[in-house]
């Protein structure tokens, strides 16, 4: 499911071949279970099927995992411009307040124009500070920006102020949510409606972590055949997944399952995928799912995926 922002650009058509509705493309959701967008099987028993469906009908493709709705939700975001500075909820508030899962996030920086930054995080020590600074529209003594590059990695855990800058392509790997709270927009109008787009100050407020801390992340390098798996994040650092990069040139390897079902990202190159003696092509800007039944997989070719797993 392709989104149009404000802040979209072009780059899901010209650097993955998506079939984008505009040039103010923002956000590609490629495996999402979420009602504002849900995927659709498109092979094996299953075609056909949204994900969301397949996640309540045959519960066993997922390990008879808990939970009410599918968790996870990947996504390719396009940041022709700066995103609306935000803020998302954790579970206990999203789900008295938007009746949902709360939203922890996770990017891995596809490509960042030379100069390109992050908001990320803030200055104000203590919540009075925070409500203060935001009530007087004192941004630039509140915001954190961080240089950004190409390969690097953010954990965004609920309550953390952040947003992408211009010219950023990210692979953002997050709770199946849609509830954000906008703390700045710039001052923009949208050209649809001609309004400037709703703020949630309050929300902002409540939900905000004080003081911000950059998250200790428990990376880890290893080798898998001839594949290199960098894994950024995991539990317990980060309860609701684990996200690693898996990186192949003219090689193979093979995975054994460890969580209860996997999610991959192909984000370069070209290779094959060979489960139970059959072999499937793939290629830059494929998205699937390797279910539960599925317990090892080979990887070969020239492959860069990022493969993401539920955590506890």
């Amino acid at each position: 499911m392709l989104h149009e922002k404000i802040w979209g650009g072009n780059h899901l058509k010209t650097e993955f071949g998506y079939d984008i509705p505009s040039d103010h493309t923002g956000e590609a959701w490629a495996i999402s279970a979420h009602k504002h967008g849900p995927a659709t099987i498109i092979n094996g028993e299953f075609a056909g099927l949204k994900l969301n469906e397949l996640w309540d009908q045959h519960r066993e493709q997922f390990g008879n995992a808990k939970g009410d709705v599918f968790p996870l939700l990947t996504k390719i975001l396009d940041a022709n411009d700066d995103l609306s500075v935000q803020v998302h909820p954790d579970d206990q508030y999203a789900a008295e307040h938007e009746h949902e899962l709360g939203k922890t996030e996770c990017w891995y920086v596809i490509s960042a124009e030379p100069g390109a930054e992050l908001y990320y995080g803030h200055n104000a020590k203590t919540r009075e500070e925070l409500a203060e600074w935001i009530n007087n529209g004192e941004w630039n003594k509140l915001f954190r920006k961080v240089p950004v590059k190409a390969g690097e990695f953010y954990y965004v855990p609920s309550g953390t102020i952040h947003a992408l800058g211009k010219g950023i392509m990210v692979l953002e790997t997050q709770q199946s949510s849609d509830t954000t709270y906008r703390l700045y927009d710039f001052d923009r109008v949208d050209a649809t409606t001609g309004e400037k787009r709703e703020l949630h100050l309050k929300q902002s407020i409540d939900v905000t972590t004080v003081p911000h801390h950059d998250p200790k992340l428990n990376t880890g390098v290893s080798e898998v055949g001839d594949a290199k798996v960098t894994t950024f994040v995991q539990p317990p650092v980060s309860k609701y997944f684990t996200v690693a990069k898996v990186e192949l040139a003219n090689g193979s390897a093979e995975f054994n399952r460890q969580g209860l079902y996997t999610l991959v990202s192909v984000l370069d190159g070209i290779g094959e995928l060979e489960v139970d003696g059959q072999t499937y092509d793939l290629k830059k800007g494929q998205h699937f799912i390797i279910p539960n039944p599925v317990k090892s997989w080979k990887y070969s070719g020239n492959l860069t995926l990022i493969v993401s797993e539920p955590g506890e």
